[in-house]
């Protein structure tokens, strides 16, 4: 199965573990910032290490915009897949949002009005 890194504002934090779980159950290995950093652990570390080995970010953005953790991890992730390394960015829309402007032509998983489409939507990208 994938690695699957879930990168949210904590604003969202709910709702991505939420996604997270549903995405453990269908047998992928997870990073969601709750599960893998620890009180006293470097956080930088962490989302590093976090990010070095993933298969797919899923990107969630919604009303409340991106914080700078966010805008981080996707552009590194970004950088990796334009130098050729097999990663994917997948997003997310929870409830209404403005992805970036560089995303704009990648199709999301709408979790707005039906969770169970958006992620069925999702689960089918993850291979």
């Amino acid at each position: 199965m994938a690695n699957v890194f879930i990168s949210h504002r904590k604003a969202d934090g709910e709702q991505a573990e939420k996604l997270g779980t549903e995405l453990r159950k269908a047998g992928h290995e997870v990073w969601f910032d709750e599960w893998k950093i620890d009180v006293g652990d470097s956080i930088v570390k962490r989302v590093d290490e976090g990010l070095e080995g993933l298969n797919y970010l899923v990107l969630c953005y919604s009303e409340h915009g991106m914080s700078a953790w966010v805008n981080r991890e996707w552009m590194s992730v970004l950088a990796r897949q334009l130098s050729g390394h097999k990663v994917k960015i997948l997003p997310v829309l929870l409830t209404a949002g403005k992805r970036p402007a560089i995303l704009a032509d990648i199709k999301y998983a709408d979790f707005t009005q039906d969770w169970s489409k958006g992620l069925s939507d999702l689960l089918r990208a993850i291979k």
